[in-house]
């Protein structure tokens, strides 16, 4: 069977679809679904209660210590691991998951398709190892082998992308990341606020993985772009107001004729 491990924070309405989701059209193929929460202050708890989740507080929260705590609450072979706004479609998802799995003893993760990347990746066979990016593990739909995590855990003290840290050092290990053609969808609206949280910790992230140095110079130069796509958006945007308002003046004058 398999462990569906779900993080979450203050997302009732997205969890609530997800676990419906879950239990109406997957629950043969899940042996458990356990709710990691961030300290949630709306229904979170009582949604996850509602369709028999275990739902467990978690306090300090990060993305590596948060993925190494959901992993250590499972009890089956295969880990597949969901944001609460993120959710399965293909209706084998689970079960192409378990084949990829049982034909493959050195494999260590799937990544499920979600995206144009994905897809592209997966019909060009751009393995984890050239592209660890784009290839490899996503944990917001995302399986992996407990008993590889066992010998080779998440690290906890990078800002972001742990599943693709994880990546690389599993890869070098020996094992393999795959790709599996089991689709889910990936929804979420941040707010300014949450944008910049992901902003910063992609920032560190893109340096501590990707090695991606950021300058004065460069700090610049996306101050300054930013600031002309805002003036350039704000100018394109209001052009367009104004002919669309321009055009329901002369659809006024000039009606067609009504079927």
């Amino acid at each position: 069977m398999i462990s569906v491990v779900i993080r979450n924070k203050n997302q009732d309405k997205a969890l609530t679809f997800l676990l419906k989701n879950l239990t109406e059209r997957y629950i043969n193929d899940i042996g458990e679904i356990i709710v990691i929460d961030n300290l949630s202050t709306d229904r979170s708890e009582e949604v996850s209660k509602k369709y028999n989740a275990k739902f467990i507080t978690i306090k300090e929260f990060s993305y590596g210590g948060s993925a190494n705590f959901a992993a250590k609450q499972t009890k089956f072979p295969i880990v597949v691991m969901f944001s609460a706004h993120s959710y399965p479609v293909s209706h084998d998802f689970f079960k192409l998951i378990k084949q990829k799995f049982d034909l493959n003893p050195k494999l260590a993760g799937l990544r499920c398709l979600h995206n144009a990347s994905d897809y592209q990746n997966y019909i060009n066979k751009i393995p984890a190892s050239i592209d660890p990016n784009k290839s490899g593990l996503i944990f917001s739909g995302s399986a992996f082998s407990r008993a590889v995590w066992e010998k080779i855990s998440f690290k906890e003290d990078v800002a972001t992308f742990e599943d693709k840290e994880w990546t690389k050092r599993v890869l070098k290990a020996g094992y393999e990341i795959d790709f599996v053609p089991a689709i889910f969808c990936y929804q979420i609206s941040r707010t300014k606020k949450q944008l910049f949280f992901r902003f910063k910790s992609d920032l560190v992230g893109n340096y501590q993985l990707w090695h991606q140095d950021v300058n004065f110079k460069n700090a610049v130069k996306g101050l300054v772009m930013s600031i002309v796509r805002l003036f350039k958006g704000f100018f394109i945007d209001f052009w367009y107001i104004i002919k669309r308002f321009v055009h329901q003046v002369k659809f006024i004058f000039n009606k067609p004729e009504k079927f």
